[in-house]
């Protein structure tokens, strides 16, 4: 005799209740997902539109603004770097008349070397030093006024690598003695460097009056031991003494 069988039962049919509330669950949670979709395209449909629309009636002004905001902060940026400059300029001059080490000058730019030169002669006692070096100076870069009334003029040939450097040769005076006196009026005649001079440069110096100031005398100069016009041998005699020698030496009116 066969036993009755019983169907097996599986877990649906023995949790039939858990079942059921798993299906509503999926389907509520797809009906939340539904509604929260519905609403964003809503939201989506009303809100950007409008944004478009504002866009059309401002965005010249935006644009406006935006431009203006650009260049101001491009002139602010500018005025500050203006006055940063400004205050390194005024700060290295405060610092010029005591004395500079030969090696700040070996880190100038040219024309603030003949800028450096200026202010040595006007820390000197020659008042109406200024810097003339530029396109069309004639060979002259910086000339001033001496106590003793003598005219100065100067040439100034920076190397950035001190003596190590291209010795400064005799063609580069030989425009210095074309100009100096006849073009210039200097009574003293001078070429300033950082770095050496070739010996023909020396021997043509010699020859024509011209004096020279290498890496050792401008780093006495520059130092503040002296003025330049105590350190230059066989400089000319000052201008008063000559016009009043001048002066002495003319003959009474009426003879010759």
């Amino acid at each position: 005799m066969t036993g009755r069988r019983y169907p097996t039962r599986t877990a649906a049919s023995r949790r039939p209740g858990r079942g059921r509330r798993a299906v509503h669950r999926r389907k509520g949670g797809q009906g939340k997902d539904a509604a929260g979709l519905l609403a964003a395209t809503a939201l989506v449909s009303v809100f950007v539109p409008q944004a478009r629309q504002w866009l059309e009636l401002h965005g010249s002004g935006i644009v406006v603004v935006a431009a203006s905001v650009l260049v101001a902060g491009v002139l602010v940026l500018l005025f500050v770097k203006a006055v940063r400059r400004g205050f390194t300029s005024w700060a290295g001059r405060r610092r010029r008349p005591e004395g500079w080490d030969i090696r700040a000058l070996d880190g100038l730019h040219h024309t603030e070397f003949e800028e450096a030169v200026r202010d040595l002669m006007h820390r000197d006692g020659a008042r109406d030093a200024v810097r003339v070096g530029g396109a069309g100076d004639n060979g002259a870069d910086v000339k001033g006024t001496d106590p003793a009334g003598r005219r100065w003029v100067l040439q100034c040939k920076h190397r950035r690598d001190g003596v190590a450097g291209a010795a400064v040769g005799s063609p580069d005076l030989h425009v210095l003695n074309g100009t100096g006196r006849p073009v210039h009026g200097g009574d003293v005649v001078v070429l300033v460097t950082n770095g050496r001079f070739t010996r023909p440069a020396r021997e043509f110096a010699r020859s024509q009056q011209l004096h020279l100031v290498d890496r050792a005398v401008l780093s006495e100069w520059a130092g503040g031991t002296a003025p330049l016009w105590d350190l230059l041998p066989h400089l000319p005699a000052p201008r008063r003494s000559r016009r009043r020698n001048a002066h002495n030496d003319q003959p009474p009116h009426g003879r010759y």
